[in-house]
């Protein structure tokens, strides 16, 4: 970098803001934009239950009807009236007669039942299939013998009434709370919504992203000396993607303040802005004066390695994420802002990245009022070691060699980075570290 540049740089982000004040910045920057009181800034939509896997419910939600919502048998054997099998036991069985199934024999007769049972009779029942009326137990099909020469049965349990019955609303009762609003819905979910009675549910609309890569040395395939493939227009709306949002993926714009203009302007209609490239106070960095022409700058300059020169705005209430063009930096920036802007516009919160315990294998350094992001890969111990030390953690966390911000592999390839707090100089090696993956599968 030539002398003036280096001024320049240096000048522009001799303050940077730690990432927890940039945070709340950004989020007092959203609140305000929402439609009453759903919770969800983007607003609200009905969808069909078979759609909502992942989706936020936008109001609480309660049974519309008891689950189950008729006595069924809890087993397969046979529905009986408990008075009738009073003193039953192996050895002086009751006999009851077999009632008709309903209907007469229509070709099912291994699942067809009665209807009604009359004193001193039973019905075959099998596991779930409705109790029949004046029944009110059901004797296991193991303890019975059937004499199907004379249509009778005998029954070697005495029964209390209700025995092997699953009663109305046992699973739910109706108008049992299921989910507050805000809850983001499961496969599980989804079977038991529709078995409560809901076949469409109100939720949180997605967020829309307009993801924008800018960089004049940017090229789809096959680059010259000089250029680069783009890959952070792909990485980020696919990670946008995996956070619930519809992302719309633009081609690249050119260092020049007019197409850049264009391009934000144009992504207006969306919930959020996201570009890559561009950040920084270089000669070509033109993005935050874009930005701060269009509207407010809020942000620039982070307390975050990799990455610090990110900036943050806000267009015509729409939040602008500019984030480094260096790939790794790119990613550390949208997994600390564009995730929790996310979450913030559906009406959650983000939830932790999983972790996993490790023992440090080498140093980390860091500066004090940085916050860095240390990529590592796992080890587990062998199991001779783990048997000696069995309170030590079960994998060793190695840090990467490759970790300069443009070093896209030391990510891709890494299990998780560890996260050295912005008040702590270094990690040294030994000490048991959380390791974050930010990125889980599924």
């Amino acid at each position: 970098m030539e002398g003036a540049d280096r001024e320049r740089t240096e000048a522009g982000f001799k303050v940077r803001t730690p990432v927890d004040e940039a945070c709340r910045i950004l989020q007092e920057a959203l609140e305000g934009s929402g439609d009453g009181d759903s919770g969800a800034p983007c607003g609200t939509e009905t969808v069909d239950v078979d759609r909502a896997d992942g989706r936020v419910l936008a109001a609480p939600v309660s049974s519309a009807r008891d689950v189950p919502h008729y006595r069924r048998a809890a087993m397969d054997g046979y529905a009986v009236r408990a008075a009738d099998t009073f003193g039953a036991s192996d050895r002086s069985p009751e006999v009851l007669r077999i009632a008709e199934p309903a209907g007469g024999n229509d070709g099912d007769g291994e699942h067809a039942t009665a209807d009604r049972i009359e004193p001193g009779t039973a019905a075959r029942v099998h596991t779930g299939s409705a109790l029949p009326e004046g029944a009110d137990a059901v004797v296991m099909i193991e303890r019975v013998t059937e004499l199907e020469s004379a249509g009778e049965l005998e029954v070697e349990d005495a029964l209390a009434e209700g025995e092997n019955v699953a009663p109305v609303g046992e699973d739910v009762e109706e108008g049992q709370h299921l989910y507050d609003a805000g809850h983001r819905l499961r496969p599980s979910d989804l079977g038991l919504l529709r078995s409560a009675g809901y076949g469409r549910v109100a939720v949180a609309q997605q967020p829309t992203v307009g993801v924008v890569p800018t960089g004049e040395e940017l090229v789809a395939g096959d680059p010259d000396p000089g250029e680069v493939i783009e890959t952070n227009g792909l990485t980020v709306s696919r990670l946008a993607q995996r956070w619930g949002a519809r992302a719309t993926d633009r081609d690249v714009v050119t260092d020049d303040p007019e197409s850049l203009r264009v391009a934000i302007q144009r992504d207006l209609t969306k919930d959020v802005i996201v570009t890559t490239g561009g950040s920084s106070v270089g000669e070509r960095d033109l993005l935050p004066e874009v930005i701060d022409d269009l509207g407010e700058v809020l942000v620039h300059g982070v307390g975050l390695k990799p990455g610090h020169p990110v900036c943050l705005g806000i267009v015509r209430d729409t939040p602008v994420l500019a984030l480094p063009g260096y790939p790794v930096a790119c990613i550390v920036n949208a997994v600390q802002f564009l995730r929790p802007a996310l979450r913030w516009l559906e009406g959650t919160t983000p939830d932790p990245h999983p972790t996993t315990r490790a023992t440090l294998e080498r140093k980390i350094p860091s500066e004090p009022g940085t916050r860095t992001f240390a990529r590592v890969r796992l080890e587990a111990r062998d199991e001779g070691e783990r048997e000696r030390n069995r309170e030590e953690p079960e994998y060793t966390a190695i840090p990467t060699r490759a970790s300069g911000s443009g070093v896209l592999s030391s990510v891709a390839l890494a299990d998780g980075w560890v996260v050295v707090d912005d008040d702590r100089e270094g990690v040294p090696a030994g000490e048991t570290v959380a390791v974050e993956n930010w990125e889980p599968n599924g």
